[in-house]
């Protein structure tokens, strides 16, 4: 479906880089990335459709963006139905020191605009890397309920000595499971090491992801 990209413009060649990612993410059903590469690739289409002046290229052009437009809708209606049969389930696994796996890597294309609230469950959350006590961890957690009540975020403390399972959940139908929990990321060699603050740069233990969709997703 997708062209190589060779011998185009650097604008048309980057559309298709996009495209063909997205046709591969399509052939390995990874629906929700393949649709954000398609409507990315698209858009990037429109502006080279917008910028030509070519009689013959334009219609080329628009021939192509109504067959991946087509295509993209037809992975939207096929992901729809799979959240309304609460059968759509992603899983990613991470190597063990693999980096490129922030919480905003992972959870940003579920973060949408109607997401007004999340619910965490983990037993194990700790701090310093599950070093510290019950009291530093209370005070920790604390110090974040302040910082985010002055963002406008409500964040709420539950504590249980009997659950054992580690899930999120967004209102807007998304769970996350990962297999370790929040606490995924290897301790940083320092201060100093640059996945200290940027945690796509800090290595990570194996463990997996395993995403769900459902649509009557409550409270836990």
């Amino acid at each position: 479906m997708a062209s190589s990209g060779r011998g185009l413009e650097p604008e048309s060649a980057a559309a298709f880089r996009v495209l063909k990612r997205a046709v591969e993410l399509d052939s390995e059903s990874r629906y929700q990335q393949a649709l954000v590469c398609y409507q990315e690739g698209i858009d990037l289409l429109m502006q080279v459709l917008r910028g030509t002046k070519d009689v013959t290229k334009k219609c080329n052009l628009r021939k192509q963006i109504s067959s991946y437009m087509d295509r993209a809708e037809i992975v939207k209606k096929y992901m729809d139905q799979e959240k309304e049969d609460g059968k759509y389930h992603r899983q990613i696994k991470i190597e063990e020191n693999a980096t490129g796996f922030s919480y905003e890597s992972l959870f940003r294309e579920y973060l949408n605009e109607t997401v007004s609230e999340v619910w965490i469950q983990d037993p194990y959350i700790r701090q310093v890397h599950q070093t510290s006590g019950k009291e530093q961890q209370s005070s920790g957690l604390q110090e974040i309920k302040e910082s985010l009540q002055n963002h406008g975020v409500l964040l709420e403390l539950e504590y249980s000595s009997s659950i054992h399972d580690r899930e999120i959940r967004f209102n807007n139908g998304w769970m996350i499971k990962i297999g370790r929990g929040l606490d995924y990321f290897k301790k940083p060699q320092s201060r100093f090491s640059l996945g200290y603050c940027d945690f796509d740069l800090r290595p990570c233990h194996e463990t997996t992801v395993d995403i769900f969709h459902n649509k009557h997703t409550k409270k836990i």
